[in-house]
């Protein structure tokens, strides 16, 4: 098989990709390890920058979006009993939409199936070759027989375990990485809401988060030592340590359910760079992991496939190796910003195991800070809502 670009990986960073790709006339195949249903099962974030939105309105995959998903004016914060609303319309004219990325998953996926466009699901023991010559190719191997994909261009959207970046000689990268001491504890309901958006808490007892999927659907995030074990965890436990973290007023709004779904996520920031190898381009978590805190995880892999598709469109147009190095500058810009914010989300809201009294005052003054002064919060307003592409 020949194509143009190998997408590596169809989650949402591979499946938008292959849908930017097919509107700039530019062939794809998308090669993904797992089965469809495997693919849509995972649950992860749902927070869409309005710069996310707009792609997906210029792809003509944002109708069911526009019908199910909820459009947010601002967030909530509270620490030691006080309480501050970010508002985003206020302040920067712009709003944030909770929609699924399950869900932006299945509408791409529809999107391509519909063009009939070639996804390969259940590919088995991917390699990439010839990443730095120029007849790159991919290698695979489906219900026992091998196959190879000759193509142009590679691109790996695969995530933070997948075979693109490893395929990487440690020499020719480098990855820098910041593993923190808690994860999340995270419980889906089918529950509505407590409140009409999100509202993140900083407590004596730890971090504390109130989201949502739907208006019928909760999401809520309790911190935990990064080696908690979910066993320990039944509903009744997780419910009463989120109620004890958020204030009372949240607390006595807060609708309790059997879980859907229960798990720890670790924490870490990690950046690898560059994130052009040859003929190899890294996009989404293959090539950086932010903290959930700042909502940028799904953002940061649309700005990248937007970025690569820009790249790739000027490439095959007029082929030079100066427009291939522009991509990963361009999108490293943007991802060392989503770092710095996620980064700083975190630093603010969390407890830090083993943190010393100066830093605990620290975090209190800068939260006081934002609290009082309209310039932080505008601050905030615009890293939140996603800065411009």
């Amino acid at each position: 098989m020949k194509t143009q670009v190998a997408i590596i990986g169809a989650g949402p960073a591979g499946l938008l990709l292959g849908q930017l790709l097919h509107h700039h006339g530019i062939d794809a195949v998308i090669i993904e390890q797992r089965s469809p249903d495997y693919v849509l099962s995972r649950i992860r974030a749902g927070v869409l920058e309005q710069g996310t939105v707009e792609i997906l309105e210029g792809l003509g995959v944002a109708d069911r979006l526009h019908a199910e998903g909820l459009v947010h004016d601002g967030v909530e914060l509270s620490c030691e009993g006080e309480r501050l609303r970010i508002n985003f319309r206020e302040l920067i004219g712009k709003t944030v939409t909770v929609y699924g990325q399950t869900e932006v998953t299945r509408d791409l996926m529809e999107a391509r199936a519909s063009k009939g466009l070639t996804t390969i699901y259940e590919a088995e023991s991917v390699e990439l070759h010839d990443v730095h010559g120029d007849s790159p190719f991919v290698r695979y191997t489906k219900n026992g027989q091998a196959h190879k994909v000759s193509c142009s261009i590679i691109a790996g959207c695969d995530g933070y375990h997948g075979v693109s970046r490893k395929s990487v000689l440690p020499s020719a990268i480098t990855t820098y990485e910041r593993v923190y001491d808690f994860g999340w504890l995270g419980v889906l309901a089918d529950v509505p809401p407590c409140a009409e958006e999100l509202i993140y808490a900083n407590s004596e007892r730890g971090f504390a988060l109130c989201s949502m999927r739907s208006l019928t659907r909760s999401r809520y995030y309790v911190q935990v030592p990064v080696a908690e074990r979910v066993e320990d965890w039944s509903d009744d436990r997780f419910w009463e340590e989120l109620r004890r973290r958020v204030g009372e007023d949240v607390a006595s709004r807060i609708t309790t359910g059997p879980s859907l779904e229960k798990s720890v996520a670790p924490l870490r920031s990690f950046v690898a760079e560059p994130m052009r190898f040859g003929k190899l381009f890294l996009a989404g978590d293959a090539a950086h992991i932010v903290p959930p805190t700042g909502a940028k995880g799904l953002n940061l892999a649309v700005s990248d496939v937007y970025y690569l598709t820009q790249t790739l469109s000027e490439y095959f147009r007029s082929p030079s190796e100066s427009v291939l190095d522009s991509y990963s500058v361009r999108a490293l810009k943007r991802v060392w910003k989503a770092e710095r914010f996620s980064w700083w989300m975190t630093s603010q809201l969390h407890h830090f195991p083993g943190s010393d009294a100066f830093s605990r005052r620290m975090q209190r003054s800068e939260l006081e800070y934002l609290f009082r002064s309209e310039n932080a919060q505008k601050v905030l307003a615009e890293n939140y809502v996603g800065l411009p592409l």
